[in-house]
């Protein structure tokens, strides 16, 4: 439970929930949160994104991140830490500033407490693996293709008339290699979708 104290007077927990992609949802985090949440003597309000997390410039994080700027949060708490991002240097920046502004952490699978030495010790480890999982996600998922192209197989292909379905592996995949300085044809051709559908991904962006 995160306790009331008097610099605490006036200021909210906020509860984010993150997932991917349109094709998630968020229900497997919720049932917890709102357990804890109903635990808590202090009033809650919920910040919910559809977003990769490999960027910190999400709408309802961009919310989030201005109440706590302003001193209306006093804790921010999140079903898993991925679910604030998966890149290390976000992460890290982000507990930097909670520490600055004493703003609580809760990450209800880690357990974690940015307030002790440990607690920071295994978020920023926690921010590594996290980041780490994400690209060899997509080196595999590369590499998968490359082999399956090899063998004359055709990769998230689909017949004339017919959308490919966009995925969270997808998009991950999209915006690395974009950032990676690739074009949008050899994009298309890595992930098998066609070149107005990366457009829309990264329009997304």
């Amino acid at each position: 439970m995160v306790r009331r104290d008097n610099s605490r007077a006036g200021k909210c927990i906020a509860v984010y929930v993150r997932v991917s992609s349109r094709a998630q949802d968020i229900k497997s985090q919720v049932p917890d949160l709102e357990r804890w949440a109903a635990a808590q003597d202090q009033s809650v309000k919920w910040y919910k994104d559809k977003f990769t997390g490999k960027t910190m410039d999400r709408p309802g994080w961009k919310k989030l991140e201005a109440d706590v700027r302003s001193g209306k949060v006093s804790a921010i708490v999140v079903w898993r830490l991925d679910r604030l991002g998966r890149t290390a240097k976000g992460l890290t920046s982000l507990f930097s500033e909670l520490q600055e502004r004493k703003v609580g952490l809760v990450s209800m699978t880690e357990g974690l407490d940015l307030s002790t030495p440990a607690g920071r010790l295994m978020a920023h480890v926690l921010a590594s693996v996290a980041q780490y999982e994400t690209e060899v996600r997509a080196e595999r998922i590369l590499a998968g293709q490359a082999a399956a192209r090899a063998q004359g197989k055709t990769w998230g292909g689909s017949e004339k008339g017919r959308r490919v379905k966009v995925t969270a592996d997808h998009e991950q995949i999209i915006r690395t290699m974009k950032s990676g300085g690739k074009n949008i044809t050899a994009i298309a051709k890595a992930t098998g979708l066609s070149r107005p559908t990366v457009y829309s991904v990264l329009a997304r962006v």
